[in-house]
């Protein structure tokens, strides 16, 4: 018997960092309902009083950053000044520069686009960057997706969830949670501990909120599945044992400092590129999208039990310059078969990407908190089955050729 434990985290909308990443992209919605050909690097920085939004904007257009950032912080639930940090009072500072246009060269005219005066309209498009990204899928889940990343964000949406509708009035808008599952022989059987940090206000005890979250989330069959639960399970809630001062003004903000949170909870690589603030054609951002694309599609295929899908790309071309899957010898055919397979069925050049999945146009804030994969709430173009069986007709016209050589 082969045990293994994994764990993963997820926050809620009102954790600073978390509150940067809605803010940037926010921002990036805003300007794409403006003009879809925008070029969008945009940070954002919180703490106490103060948010900064820099970064770089090529665009002919004009929006309210200050108003934006506003409005968002107001929505995470910082609305008040009992919330230690207030959107309406707040400052915000705006520090925006011109893209680089070596940069924009590389991307609005690639170098393939330059060497072939025939090249399609898709060629044109440089990726945005250099970088590696990642994508992943298994069998744990309906969505697909790990399973203590896919439970770490059921607590903290009914984490959130209870604060928006009252139910738990002293709850704030910080908060965050730990999940450890045990594995047996690579298969999810049972929860080993869950870790719960909830803010909240000064009056009330860490009795009540221990017995409310306990009741209320951990053996809420909603959020957490029943035979899951078990005996030996460790329940930590707000283990220093008092939460009051959150967000900003206990923890300083920061876009792209919660990656895991944002991808597969640790239990896949993750190439550095973090996903907010940025245009499609920042390929940290697309080139991700579609790496998951393709995992999810191998594993719905029957093709593999999870797989790891790896694209590099060089500044100003198109085409990748790599592409890998591994399945972790969970599939019958070699990661070699399979990376000529996807190489047939996917197009991962970043005006391709862009094209197929209408990336240009506002979609982006709410994929700013509980991430950017196996979303249920969200109809994202990335998480659709549609490769499926044309990944299994040319693995099988593989065997075929195989088979007259």
């Amino acid at each position: 018997m082969s045990l293994n434990f994994c764990t993963s985290e997820s926050v809620t909308k009102g954790h600073p960092d978390k509150l940067c990443d809605q803010i940037a992209d926010s921002v990036l919605d805003e300007i794409l309902e403006k003009d879809p050909e925008a070029h969008v690097a945009c940070e954002v920085t919180a703490t106490t009083g103060l948010i900064h939004v820099f970064g770089e904007v090529s665009t002919d257009c004009y929006v309210d950053i200050p108003s934006i950032a506003r409005k968002t912080v107001n929505l995470a639930g910082y609305n008040s000044p009992s919330c230690g940090f207030n959107g309406d009072t707040c400052a915000v500072l705006t520090s925006i520069n011109s893209q680089s246009k070596d940069i924009a060269r590389g991307v609005n005219e690639s170098c393939e686009y330059k060497l072939n005066a025939d090249t399609e309209l898709k060629e044109k498009i440089g990726a945005g960057d250099q970088g590696i990204m990642y994508g992943y899928a298994c069998r744990d889940t309906s969505t697909f997706m790990p399973l203590p990343i896919f439970l770490a964000h059921k607590i903290t949406k009914e984490l959130s969830n209870l604060r928006e509708k009252k139910v738990l009035d002293y709850l704030r808008p910080d908060g965050k949670a730990l999940l450890t599952v045990e594995y047996e022989n690579c298969a999810a059987c049972k929860i080993k501990k869950i870790v719960i940090s909830a803010q909240h206000n000064e009056e009330v005890t860490q009795e009540k909120i221990r017995k409310d979250l306990t009741e209320l989330i951990v053996f809420n069959n909603d959020v957490i599945p029943k035979e899951l639960l078990n005996k030996e399970l460790l329940v930590l809630i707000n283990p220093t044992g008092r939460f009051c001062t959150g967000g900003p003004s206990a923890d300083s903000g920061l876009t792209g400092r919660k990656l895991m949170v944002d991808t597969y909870g640790g239990l896949a690589k993750h190439g550095g590129g973090a996903f907010s603030g940025k245009d499609p054609t920042k390929v940290d951002r697309s080139g991700a999208y579609m790496a998951r694309y393709v995992a999810k599609n191998v594993v719905a295929a029957g093709l593999a039990s999870k797989c790891e899908v790896m694209v590099g790309y060089a500044i100003g071309v198109a085409h990748p310059i790599s592409v890998y899957v591994n399945t972790f010898g969970t599939s019958p055919h070699s990661n070699e078969e399979l990376t000529l397979a996807v190489k047939k069925v996917f197009d991962f050049r970043p005006g391709a990407i862009i094209d197929s999945f209408n990336l240009k146009r506002p979609m982006y804030k709410d994929l700013a908190v509980y991430g950017h994969f196996g979303r249920e709430d969200l109809d994202l173009p990335w998480e659709k089955l549609d490769k499926t069986n044309e990944l299994l007709e040319r693995i099988s016209l593989k065997k075929k050729s195989c088979v007259f050589v």
